[in-house]
């Protein structure tokens, strides 16, 4: 049989003194004098004591736990926002519970729901590619669960948001194609139902205007993860001979392409230069070492827990939603 946690209850049996003197001498209660604070602490530390969480909360009426929804754990981007929550998060005593839903419009509802049946305090959310239907974001929201989006968001739900600024994002990096002698750059787009998808693809888009370049609806392809790059090899080994760049929505993409290109006997830049976004740790691997657009993925993190633990330390207050928007960085390699 499993041994139970040890309890104050069971730390005042051993020392021979109340339930009540140990609890106010974890807290080192002045009233407690400073040898029994001691005893206490001492005993505390050898039987390995933890106190009952559950409690805790029930007498803060709080969990101190935070509730994250990414849509993949693996992306460095994600990882890196994770990072950034958590150290914001531990700092001020609260602890996370994380969820991803792999682009699953309802695998992101069952996490949103399983994170408030665990009574999260908060939810820290990047939504799935395929969420259109915002009815779980509301419902969270008219529970009284305070909620901040990160690198993505929908229009329709009044939240904090932390993003990217993705679309100066896009426009420097098509504009550094340009200058750099493209006028023919194809675009691996995103879902235009993200609104970083349509960001990227604007910025991109004024990139072309601001150069006198006339835009073209075949440039434009819906292409964002490597399994799509493969599936559109025809088409844009079609298209490869007319053009001399390409802007992929993300490094992924970036990197799937240029193997392609390769494989089909291209010179990445030579022929084509290609793009990126995100700046993954795999842009520095891949030959050619990637151009890509740096994110602050840390950052962001950092200042969305911020933003929430606001939000849960003041609720009687209504504040106005924020929007924090993040500068990029433009990182110029081999590719492009």
């Amino acid at each position: 049989m499993r041994n139970h946690p040890v309890s104050i209850n069971d730390i005042a049996r051993a020392l021979g003194v109340s339930a009540s003197t140990v609890s106010r001498a974890l807290r080192d209660h002045p009233d407690i004098n400073a040898e029994t604070r001691q005893r206490v602490h001492a005993y505390a530390r050898e039987v390995n004591y933890r106190p009952n969480a559950l409690a805790v909360g029930l007498k803060h009426h709080r969990t101190f736990t935070l509730g994250i929804i990414v849509p993949e754990i693996v992306h460095h981007f994600f990882s890196s926002i994770i990072s950034g929550i958590e150290n914001i998060a531990y700092g001020k005593g609260y602890r996370v519970m994380m969820c991803q839903s792999n682009e699953d419009h309802e695998r992101e509802q069952l996490n949103l729901q399983a994170l408030i049946d665990h009574r999260v305090d908060g939810l820290l959310v990047s939504p799935s590619k395929t969420t259109a239907d915002d009815r779980h974001f509301r419902w969270a929201l008219n529970a009284q669960v305070p909620l901040v989006f990160f690198d993505r968001f929908l229009e329709s739900v009044p939240s904090d948001r932390v993003v990217t600024d993705d679309l100066q994002g896009a426009r420097i990096v098509t504009t550094h194609m340009i200058r750099r002698g493209c006028r023919r750059i194809l675009h691996l787009a995103a879902t235009q139902q993200l609104m970083v998808g349509r960001e990227r693809c604007q910025g991109y888009l004024q990139a072309l205007e601001d150069h006198g370049i006339e835009a073209s609806d075949e440039l434009i392809l819906l292409c964002d993860t490597p399994y799509k790059v493969e599936a559109a090899r025809d088409r844009i080994l079609q298209l490869a001979p007319g053009i001399d760049g390409i802007f992929c929505v993300n490094d992924f993409s970036a990197v799937a392409v240029i193997k392609l290109l390769q494989e089909a006997g291209y010179q990445i830049p030579g022929q084509i230069a290609v793009t990126g976004f995100g700046d993954d740790p795999i842009a520095s691997i891949v030959q050619p070492r990637l151009t890509t657009i740096e994110q602050k993925g840390y950052e962001m993190g950092q200042e969305a827990a911020r933003l929430l633990l606001a939000r849960i330390e003041n609720q009687e207050t209504e504040a106005d939603y924020q929007t924090k928007i993040f500068p990029v960085t433009l990182k110029v390699r081999d590719s492009a």
